[in-house]
């Protein structure tokens, strides 16, 4: 397709402080431009919502674009990394790609950015480090500190620009984030966009201590300010460029409350009736474009400017008939969205794990260790933390863009000690210890992810990923089917019972977290496939959860060697042989379940085909519904509860299309439907045993 060509005054996407020095009028003017446009197709958008041809809603900028414009032209497109909200369309329109790939996105055709998977304005362009929006506002701003931190971490002199606004500031991950880029150094500038309004309800009801949000910036060490974007966008302009080479020369974070304008209300059904009388008004007269195009007027540039408004209004035309005639998306492949294709296997030493190489390295050099560097031998006896232990290490010494981030990890080695002399070995920036912030240092792993990192988190336990449920579900998990970008990042999840932990740090998350699309996960149930599962998901492209049953950290020792197969554990692992029934579990479940198999055979001469799924998502189920077909009987077992637990699904998948050759109804069993009790009697009535589970499966039987 042919894209019309844009007016000249819009080739140009930046503007250094040389040029506010030099060529003042033209920055000047070129700003203008690049504003006019942002609202002339704004409104445009608006009209055409209005007419039923854009669905869902729009959100407009207009008023914004005193901020947003000269903020974005200020920037550094080819270093900095930034995450618009849904008033950022000029920046959208500045940062990269043509008018007509953004209209495409407001259309939802076939040519829009995200194939239609997404609306509106939550886009981005991941490859140029604009980062998605999701509607979850202040979880995108720990994402911005993660980018930033990686590009700083490969030697660009990056700075990321996270915006938010009055509203979202409420929320622990703006706080969450401030403080980890302040405690970090890394070189973000937060901007408040401060209208007055989160939806309807203005700042006076948000905040008890006053308005002034830009003085929370004290509370992280860190500087603030206030910059008024409605009322001098030539002094916005210099204020801005100041504060970025500011934030670009010293690598410190910095706050800015931007006050600024929501001309349209929230967005294009809100009927702004919850406003005061004349505020509307006072609105629109404090508008930053009329003002600003008086101000260049009065300097002489009116002929100009009647140019430069002609172009873009005949220019904004034009792209939207390009876009009007773009056909609809096809559903067809959607599915193949999901994930990111598969990636090659990476060139491990074929060892447990290897000398660290010495002197820094950006992430995207290769490590080649020449295997007389191979300091371990080829098998060892371990237990499954040591077994990760040694995966993580491999990891660290081979890999240089890897790390390793989570509470308690370093000098401690972590709450379970699987991190154990990293730190000692490898040093603060490979094995960090994050604040007890767990959403927004999950997001800021997400921005590593995107950015070329490969980041691996521990959570102290899977109970506490509840915090960062959104950053993970709804962000990570996301974030390949919405904007194509990889996110190839393991989060560690130490979960299960069994140690009289209580219901706070004896979850089983499996059935929650995999309820919502876009996560891979393994769970495995010895040393060896700790192994084999940390790397497996270290060098996958999409975000990994490793379940990791507490109970098995030290369950014994068993063999572990350089497997280099160690991809297999994607697939279900048959234990034992039978043709009695099929017996199906993972994790911990899988010693119990040999035991139980090993009774019914000495006690019943009952032999069952016992499986460990080791992979939980993808479910790779073809080599069961074979055992199946042949047994004819299906027995599934799992340590979270029954109802609604993950067991659910494995029955339905398993028998959907054999239910009428089965012999048996299917026998699911679980925990109880309580939270994890705490003394060890109640805990062992809640979770599944031997005897319960034989008791179980003899009642089936008769």
């Amino acid at each position: 397709m042919v894209y019309p060509e844009p007016p000249a005054i819009l080739t140009g996407r930046d503007l250094r402080p040389a040029d506010l020095d030099h060529d003042f009028p033209g920055a000047l003017l070129r700003t203008y431009a690049w504003m006019a446009v942002s609202r002339t197709a704004d409104n445009r958008i608006l009209d055409l919502f209005r007419q039923g041809l854009i669905r869902g809603t729009v959100t407009g900028g207009q008023g914004n674009e005193g901020l947003i414009v000269p903020l974005a032209l200020l920037a550094d497109k080819a270093v900095d990394a930034i995450s618009f909200t849904h008033r950022g369309l000029g920046g959208h329109l500045i940062w990269s790609g043509h008018l007509v790939d953004h209209l495409n996105q407001y259309f939802a055709n076939a040519a829009s950015p995200t194939k239609a998977r997404e609306g509106n304005v939550h886009h981005g362009d991941p490859r140029n480090r604009s980062l998605p929006m999701i509607s979850h506002l202040g979880a995108m701003v720990s994402t911005v500190v993660g980018v930033t931190d990686s590009q700083r971490r490969l030697g660009r002199p990056a700075v990321g620009f996270a915006f938010m606004g009055d509203g979202s500031s409420s929320t622990g991950d703006i706080h969450e984030s401030l403080n980890l880029a302040s405690l970090l150094e890394v070189p973000v500038l937060f901007v408040v966009e401060n209208n007055g309004y989160a939806y309807s309800t203005p700042v006076s009801e948000q905040y008890a201590t006053g308005t002034e949000l830009w003085r929370r910036a004290a509370a992280y060490g860190i500087p603030g300010s206030v910059l008024d974007c409605t009322a001098d966008v030539a002094a916005t302009l210099r204020t801005l460029s100041v504060a970025i080479d500011q934030v670009r020369r010293t690598g410190r974070p910095m706050l800015i409350e931007a006050k600024t304008l929501r001309l349209r209300g929230h967005a294009a059904y809100d009927t702004c009736d919850y406003l005061p009388p004349g505020e509307a008004e006072a609105f629109f007269a404090a508008d930053p474009l009329p003002k600003f195009r008086a101000r260049l007027v009065a300097d002489g540039a009116g002929t100009e400017l009647d140019a430069v408004d002609a172009e873009i209004a005949g220019f904004v035309e034009n792209c939207l008939k390009v876009a009007l005639a773009q056909p609809r998306p096809d559903p067809a492949g959607m599915a193949a969205g999901l994930f990111a294709p598969p990636s090659p296997p990476m060139p491990w030493v074929p060892s447990l794990y290897s000398k660290p190489e010495t002197g820094d390295r950006e992430p995207e050099t290769e490590s080649r260790h020449p295997i007389s560097e191979i300091r371990y031998p080829v098998s060892e006896t371990l237990t499954l933390a040591q077994a990760l232990n040694r995966a993580h290490h491999k990891i660290l010494a081979e890999r240089p863009e890897s790390l390793v981030l989570g509470q308690d990890i370093a000098t401690y080695g972590g709450a379970f000690k699987v991190t154990e002399n990293l730190f000692k070995e490898f040093g603060r920036p490979r094995v960090m210890n994050i604040p007890l912030a767990e959403s927004g240092c999950t997001g800021y792993a997400i921005g590593l992810a995107v950015n070329g990192h490969r980041p691996i988190e521990e959570f102290q336990f899977a109970d506490f990923s509840t915090e960062a449920i959104t950053q993970i579900t709804l962000n990570a998990a996301t974030m390949h089917f919405r904007s194509g970008a990889r996110v190839p990042l393991v989060l560690r999840f130490p979960c299960g019972g069994g140690l009289t932990f209580g219901s706070f740090h004896s979850q089983e998350l499996e059935a929650l977290f995999l309820s919502m699309p876009g996560l891979k996960a393994l769970y495995p149930s010895n040393s060896q496939d700790a192994f084999n599962a940390l790397l497996a998901a270290f060098e996958d492209d999409n975000p990994v959860l490793l379940f990791e049953h507490k109970g098995l950290y030290r369950r014994g020792k068993q063999p572990v060697t350089w497997d280099p197969h160690y991809r297999e554990v994607w697939n279900p692992n048959r234990l034992r042989s039978g043709d009695y029934a099929t017996f199906v579990t993972y994790g911990e479940m899988v010693h119990l379940a040999g035991e139980v198999c090993d009774y019914f055979a000495s006690e019943y001469e009952r032999a069952f085909d016992l499986w460990d799924l080791r992979a939980l998502s993808p479910l790779r189920l073809d080599a069961i519904k074979d055992s199946l077909a042949r047994t004819h009987r299906l027995i599934v077992l799992h340590e979270g509860r029954r109802t609604h637990g993950f067991g659910a699904e494995l029955v339905a998948s398993l028998t959907e299309e054999q239910f009428f050759s089965l012999e048996a109804p299917p026998l699911r069993l679980g925990a109880l439907d309580l939270p994890v009790p705490f003394a060890p009697e109640l805990e062992a009535a809640f979770r599944p045993t031997k005897e319960k589970t034989i008791e179980a499966i003899v009642r089936w039987m008769g």
